[in-house]
């Protein structure tokens, strides 16, 4: 018989509000060290507060809206400025009806906004801002993998989520847009099911699971709990960045 299993999650609270420029690493590792991080453990982080600390914020006045800009925008009853920044993220217009705008994300993803965003980001100087996705979320992860690895002398992985909605069904879930230190991806294929038949299909999305189980406490509004430990995770499969899990067009039957 299979032994039991447990997955535990802690979500720290008291975290500073991130600012441009701050050691990301430091933050988290403090907000973590009353959890004595072990090997294995998985950090989960919101994007937002990465961007945030890599200054992922565009001034929305300062942005000049082009003329496709305008005409999509007029189309769809948005700021013309806000889908000039979309614009500006995105490879390409998926889909667009009134008050939603589907894209290709400049690294793939096919998403609402480009990941554009406003909620619970506080304006400066009375300026309203947007932020954007980290640049490199993979590198974003590696590097505060390093880093908190370093400091707890650790083993560790990390991922960071942002809420993704779905095509085929409502509501938003957490997923991995980078990662380090794990694998995305686990390929089951060939693997025996119970009853020994091998597995043809199955490929699971191992960092979008523990995205989404991390999504669950650290909620979608004023929760204030951007930080997530993962532990009780194993895993056999080599590392993969999240880069992994986006699926590529040419097997993409709805785009």
């Amino acid at each position: 018989m299979s032994r039991g299993a447990a997955l535990e999650l802690f979500a720290p609270s008291g975290l500073p509000m991130v600012r441009k420029g701050d050691d990301l690493t430091a933050l988290i590792g403090d907000a973590l060290a009353e959890y004595a991080p072990r090997d294995g453990d998985v950090v989960v982080v919101a994007q937002k507060i990465v961007s945030k600390a890599e200054g992922r914020t565009v001034e929305i006045a300062s942005v000049t809206p082009s003329e496709r800009a305008r005409v999509l925008a007029a189309e769809i009853g948005k700021d013309p400025r806000l889908v000039e920044i979309v614009l500006s993220e995105s490879a390409r217009v998926v889909r667009s009806r009134p008050n939603l705008l589907i894209v290709e994300h400049r690294l793939g993803f096919v998403m609402a906004n480009a990941g554009v965003d406003q909620s619970n980001v506080a304006p400066q100087d009375g300026v309203a801002r947007a932020l954007l996705l980290p640049l490199d979320p993979d590198a974003s992860a590696e590097a505060l993998r390093a880093g908190l690895s370093a400091r707890f002398g650790v083993k560790l992985a990390v991922i960071i989520n942002d809420s993704f909605g779905r095509a085929w069904r409502r509501g938003t879930a957490g997923v991995a847009i980078g990662a380090a230190g794990l694998p995305s991806l686990i390929d089951l294929r060939g693997s025996p099911d119970l009853f020994g038949r091998a597995l043809e299909v199955s490929i699971m999305g191992f960092a979008d699971e523990i995205a989404a189980a991390a999504s669950l406490l650290m909620g979608q509004a004023d929760e204030a709990r951007p930080v997530v430990l993962a532990r009780g995770l194993t895993w056999a499969a080599p590392d993969a960045p999240a880069a992994a899990l986006v699926r590529p067009q040419a097997e993409d039957l709805f785009r």
